[in-house]
């Protein structure tokens, strides 16, 4: 496969957060009953007038901003002609000449760690369709109008990534955005937030594109690598067999870890665009503009640079915080509680506290255990009232019955013994039982120090602080 170089452009639609559809009052809650959040508008019955939804604009908006795009002053709405069971009027209003978002990028790292610009071709509002369901009715097609109208904002890449990872990885922070932005939920499994990814392979050095294939409605990041690496090797494989790849629509199966044709691929020809005769030209103030601009929050790459500078943590640590605004606030939240343990918050944060929260399924704003707590936790391993290992045993308890860690370590007699005295009394009562290692280790066999260390920890129930004792058993043993 070093022979040939792959290419992937990705296509977004981000459902954006708004109460209502972006041309009608209805409303935009997910679950909703079948076609019981469907307007006439929605249905694009005779008579019926769409009119814009502002929010929608604004969020738009708030993400041209978000990744440096040029905010069209005027923009167009147009319709796009076709036809398909879940869009009973026959057309989608979107936007095709006059986008509202065009140009911009988005940073993405790496393997390596090297950072790579993608450049974002146009990014434009439109109305999402409705939905087939085949599930429960046997060999019927039910449809579901609930969806048709949500507002969406459909991203384009250039078709500058060039593996499945850089698409992942793209996707990704394009996730990671809409949600700081507050602008969409981000809800994959909803639909929410979905790709279409448009694959081609070409010779490798060559400059020429070639024949594309597109992969629909992918919602999961697992899902899309998969999608992406099966069609590269199809279309390699087609290619050096004497074929031909031809352009058309695939949809991929998880079940059976493979693309399959959908039907062939339109040109912007064959969707018969023209300007919605029923919606004006979009126009927008420069004024507009600028009061969206002063209402965007810290975005994820300047809060990470931040999270470097400010906390001392690498640019690892610093992406994996900032990777969801909820994440990057519980963070924060932690250290302003234990201001001289940013290291120990993020190892804490990252490590124990996301394993518990991935085996039960929970997001970090779950409440589970709420920033405080686990800062009044990391404040007894600071001062050395108990030892890292403890700490793991506390937080359990922390985990499973809710309550704080200063409760948890004097009920169970958990405090550390700083004690040198007592330290030493147990480093001797565990030489006087052990004098065959003893010996053994004075004779130079070093690695036994362990095992003192651990005899001695057991004989302190763990709680001898590790420190001390290491210090001390330098001393001690030795004779």
């Amino acid at each position: 496969m070093s022979a040939w170089e792959t290419v992937i452009g990705l296509e977004i639609h981000a459902q954006l957060a708004t109460r209502s559809k972006i041309f009608s009052g209805a409303a935009t809650a997910y679950g909703a009953a079948p076609n019981t959040q469907a307007c006439l508008v929605d249905l694009g019955y005779p008579g019926v007038l769409p009119v814009l939804n502002a929010e929608a604009v604004r969020m738009a908006v708030r993400f041209g901003l978000a990744i440096g795009a040029r905010i069209a002053r005027q923009s167009v709405f147009a319709r796009k002609n076709y036809f398909y069971p879940d869009l009973p009027k026959g057309y989608q209003i979107s936007q095709y000449e006059l986008p509202i978002v065009a140009g911009g990028a988005i940073d993405i790292v790496l393997e390596d760690g090297s950072v790579k610009r993608i450049g974002v071709t146009r990014a434009h509002l439109e109305e999402d369709a409705g939905k087939s369901l085949h599930e429960g009715l046997g060999s019927l097609t039910g449809i579901d109008l609930n969806r048709a109208g949500t507002p969406l904002i459909e991203i384009v890449s250039e078709p500058e990534m060039r593996s499945a990872r850089e698409a992942v990885a793209y996707m990704k922070k394009v996730h990671t955005l809409v949600r700081y932005l507050e602008i969409c939920d981000g809800n994959m499994q909803e639909g929410s937030f979905r790709c279409d990814a448009n694959v081609s392979v070409r010779p490798a050095g060559s400059d020429q594109f070639g024949t594309r294939a597109e992969i629909k409605n992918i919602n999961s990041f697992r899902y899309v690598e998969k999608a992406i690496q099966y069609e590269v090797a199809r279309q390699i494989e087609l290619i050096e067999s004497g074929g031909k790849v031809v352009q058309e629509t695939r949809l991929y199966d998880p079940d059976k870890g493979e693309t399959r044709s959908m039907r062939s691929k339109e040109e912007a020809n064959d969707y018969r665009y023209f300007p919605d005769p029923d919606l004006l030209p979009l126009e927008i103030e420069a004024a507009y503009i600028e009061t969206v601009r002063a209402g965007l929050p810290e975005l994820p790459d300047a809060k990470a640079a931040r999270f470097v500078g400010q906390y001392g943590l690498s640019a690892y640590d610093a992406g994996v915080l900032t990777a969801s605004r909820d994440l990057a606030e519980y963070y924060e939240a932690v250290v302003r509680a234990v201001p001289e343990q940013p290291k120990l918050a993020a190892n804490w944060v990252m490590g124990d506290l996301a394993a518990a929260l991935n085996k039960e399924g929970l997001e970090i704003d779950s409440g589970r255990l709420p920033a405080e707590a686990l800062a009044g936790l990391l404040a007894r391993i600071a001062d050395q009232t108990i030892s890292g290992k403890i700490a793991k045993e506390v937080f359990e308890a922390m985990w499973a019955g809710g309550e704080r860690a200063d409760a948890i370590i004097e009920a169970k007699g958990l405090k550390q013994i700083t004690d040198t005295g007592a330290i030493e009394r147990a480093i001797e009562a565990v030489m006087a039982k052990n004098p065959a290692q003893l010996a053994d280790y004075r004779a130079g066999k070093d690695k036994l120090f362990g095992f003192f260390v651990g005899q001695v920890m057991k004989a302190t129930q763990g709680k001898a602080n590790p420190a001390q004792l290491n210090e001390l058993l330098k001393k001690k043993l030795p004779g």
